[in-house]
């Protein structure tokens, strides 16, 4: 799995310097729990891998609340990676909506791939790690 080896490069070097909450510490979280619930669920591993290793790749809270830099990032990344056109659609479209957003928007994609990211992804945001998430979080905000 090519794709997946350049991806973790490419995340890792694009989370370099990024908040701790929200690092490469918590998108290997997120990967490796979304692949343990795929293997269970028989979702696409191709795109459910993708799609956590990309979902926080460029994240609003982090760039003025642009809701558009994250995909368009990710789908830059992608097309140079040997991934089809449906599969790379299907992984912007999870990153499109895997936000919590405090639970009060709906998402426009209902597939077993975004939910299996998007369990892994709030699975991080509770219990310890999620609290110290949190602090870290309200702590770069002031």
């Amino acid at each position: 799995m090519n794709q997946i080896t350049n991806t973790i490069a490419f995340v890792k070097t694009e989370l370099a310097n990024a908040e701790g909450g929200h690092d490469w510490f918590h998108i290997e979280r997120v990967w490796k729990l979304a692949k343990t619930i795929a293997s269970q669920e028989h979702a696409n591993t191709l795109v459910v891998e993708l799609g956590a290793l990309l979902h926080d790749i460029a994240d609003s809270k982090f760039n003025n609340g642009d809701e558009e830099i994250g995909p368009r990032k990710a789908l830059e990344f992608l097309n140079t990676q040997d991934v089809n056109h449906a599969d790379k659609t299907h992984v912007i479209q999870i990153i499109e909506n895997i936000s919590f957003k405090g639970g009060k928007e709906q998402s426009n994609i209902d597939t077993i791939e975004f939910k299996v990211c998007q369990d892994a992804d709030r699975m991080d945001a509770i219990g310890a790690i999620g609290i110290a998430r949190a602090f870290n979080y309200g702590g770069f905000k002031n």
